[in-house]
């Protein structure tokens, strides 16, 4: 899925339109960029915006929620609570990941 990505600049620059479905947890970040645009409370919309700042920071338009960390933690404990903290921690090295390659190609 590509993402329009701000651009300070009238003229379009190599970067403006970055797929990132095929950067590391593109597919992730791309779901939950929709998901919050709908409104929807999803793992992925909540892995989203606690990276909020950070994908500001690289164009990306990302409402804010309040308290995403322990909403995200709830949501995964609700389905597994001997399971949540490895998978909170799991998700978030995959959003990480994802920062980490788009900050290359933005």
């Amino acid at each position: 899925m590509a993402i329009s990505v701000a651009s300070s600049s009238e003229r379009p620059r190599y970067n403006d339109l970055v797929d990132i479905g095929r950067l590391p947890g593109g597919e992730l970040i791309s779901r939950g960029l929709a998901d919050l645009a709908n409104g929807e409370e999803t793992i992925e919309s909540l892995l989203v915006a606690i990276g909020a700042p950070r994908l500001r920071r690289l164009g990306f338009l990302v409402p804010s929620v309040d308290r995403p960390e322990h909403r995200l933690y709830d949501l995964l404990a609700a389905t597994g609570s001997d399971t949540a903290h490895s998978r909170y921690n799991a998700l978030l090295r995959k959003l990480t990941s994802f920062e980490r390659a788009a900050e290359c190609v933005v």
